[in-house]
């Protein structure tokens, strides 16, 4: 050890620096001061040898720098339309509902790698982040009264008096933030009119699936679907099974997240997000294609203010609607006789029933059974619940002898170039563009599927909701509106032969090189089926086409 006699200034912290002594090590050396900063003049200190060694000591912490890192305003990136306007696109996706957001991820998928420029139009804003069945603070009537708002879905059917039903979802995944994620697979014989056979989309339906989550679990093994089942069975109704639903039933597990549970395009665009970038603008209303020669040049959007902008792409996707994306063809003046004809929809049967559980065993859980389309059974038929409980959150379930059921039956309308879809030029919208307006009626062949639907109807009430109650069940059932079922497909459907299709077999526009069609608009027919696992299915083939066609 040494000695030494501290100066005027001294302190044991000065000392420590001075002599590259570890404070601590001071400190402990010289316990008779208890402050390190005070003054010690003349003060004996004892200092370590200098020949013993020292230990290392890290030098003083810094406070981490203040960042200031770019920012994102939203919960998924957008660009500006200016921006986008001096960019040229290899691909512009029009619309961000379910056939959109398929053909983004999969050239995502297939684009991981390379410099190809990818941009994407949504005419509507954000509003949610996912399904509105995911979201905690909804149920089934919460959900409802949402989607009927006017600022959430418009009410087109005002402007198509012979389709009074019919809304649309103008925002960033369209009207897949509604939907009920049923999902089933076109019948077999419903591709007697594609121009494709259905072994061609097999491979497509599988993608699908995959990465919608499809499975026919949501309602499986629950008591109150297999002991109706049963039933069903055995009334003779054989092809009964559980209903296919969009639905993630994973576990969240590993730091994996799934937490939504029901499919919306919303989750397409996420998973394209994460395979490389692309540029979204929302409140970006496509008006018109612009067209050169017979091959796309651009599309013109405008913004809420009435701003127009070209955004030049060599190939345009539009996946708009049924109604929108023949409404911007038409006023493009794109030719082709079949577009915004065809137009095709589900007649919608709904009833209700009670169904006695007494001698159901718990856990009833949910209903969901699937009565596909059968060649000689032009109709599919749902049968959901109990009440207000086949989805629901933070909710005490409770325990009833009586539980409503509902059943929604659609049936096949034969497809007929009449029911169309055209331009007013005597009402505009606010940006300019006449408004859609449509002659639509149901034929007497529709009319007599629409009775064998009832019939049906009638059938299975006996067989699942033999109660009292089951002459009211029967007056509880009644015809939606033409629209309504939101199954709409056809205005710019595709085959072989121009007169009386618009797109050809991969969704291109004919005599339109880089201009695709990739929503239900497409579908020539979806028998009595729920078309979005089908567009989804489409929209990824053609994708892959688009992708050869670029390399």
């Amino acid at each position: 050890m040494r000695v030494y006699v501290a100066s005027q200034q001294d302190t044991l912290a000065t000392i420590a620096r001075e002599h590259h002594i570890p404070l601590s090590q001071l400190t402990s050396l010289n316990r008779q001061i208890h402050n390190p900063d005070e003054p010690i003049a003349g003060m004996h200190i004892t200092l370590p040898d200098s020949s013993a060694p020292i230990h290392d000591q890290p030098p003083p912490l810094s406070y981490c720098p203040l960042e200031s890192p770019p920012f994102q305003d939203d919960w998924i990136p957008l660009t500006p339309l200016e921006q986008m306007a001096n960019t040229d696109y290899d691909v512009i996706i029009v619309g961000t509902g379910a056939g959109g957001g398929a053909v983004l991820w999969r050239l995502c998928q297939q684009w991981q790698n390379n410099g190809k420029k990818i941009g994407v139009v949504e005419a509507g804003d954000l509003l949610l982040q996912t399904n509105v069945q995911n979201v905690p603070t909804m149920n089934n009537e919460r959900a409802a009264e949402y989607f009927l708002n006017p600022r959430i879905s418009f009410p087109i059917g005002r402007f198509l008096p012979e389709y009074p039903g019919a809304k649309e979802v103008f925002a960033l995944g369209g009207r897949t933030l509604f939907w009920n994620a049923v999902t089933p697979r076109l019948r077999e014989e419903v591709f007697e009119q594609w121009p494709i056979a259905s072994s061609e989309l097999d491979v497509y339906y599988s993608l699908a699936e995959r990465v919608m989550s499809v499975s026919q679990g949501y309602a499986k093994h629950s008591t109150l679907t297999e002991y109706q089942l049963n039933r069903l069975w055995a009334g003779g109704l054989h092809e009964a099974t559980y209903m296919p639903l969009a639905a993630d039933l994973q576990p969240t597990m590993y730091g994996e997240i799934h937490s939504n549970v029901f499919f919306s395009s919303i989750q397409l665009l996420g998973r394209a997000l994460n395979l490389r970038s692309y540029d979204l603008a929302v409140k970006a209303r496509a008006v018109e294609v612009m067209t050169e020669q017979n091959n796309v040049r651009a599309i013109k959007v405008m913004t809420p203010d009435k701003t127009s902008y070209e955004l030049k792409a060599k190939t345009i996707v539009l996946a708009a609607s049924t109604f929108e994306t023949p409404r911007i063809l038409l006023n493009s003046d794109i030719p082709g006789q079949a577009i915004g004809h065809y137009l095709t929809n589900h007649s919608f049967l709904i009833s209700t029933g009670t169904l006695m559980t007494r001698t159901i065993p718990e856990v009833q859980g949910a209903l969901g059974i699937l009565l596909p389309q059968q060649r000689h059974k032009p109709y599919q038929i749902q049968i959901f619940g109990p009440s207000q409980f086949f989805w629901y959150h933070y909710q005490d379930k409770p325990s009833r002898e009586l539980w409503q059921y509902g059943m929604a039956a659609f049936g096949v309308v034969q497809s007929r170039y009449e029911n169309q879809l055209y331009l007013d030029p005597c009402q505009l919208d606010a940006f300019g563009v006449p408004r859609l307006n449509v002659r639509f009626a149901y034929n007497e062949a529709d009319q007599v599927i629409i009775q064998r639907m009832l019939q049906a109807v009638q059938q299975i009430h006996t067989i699942v909701g033999p109660n009292p109650n089951h002459q009211q069940s029967l007056e509880h059932t009644c015809l939606q509106l033409p629209g309504r079922d939101y199954h709409e497909f056809g205005t710019c459907r595709m085959g072989h032969n121009p007169h009386t299709s618009a797109t050809n077999p991969y969704g291109q526009i004919h005599h339109v090189s880089g201009l695709f069609v990739a929503d239900n608009s497409v579908l020539p027919a979806t028998g009595a089926t729920n078309p979005t696992l089908t567009t989804v299915a489409v929209a990824l083939r053609t994708a892959d086409y688009i992708n050869e066609q670029l390399q």
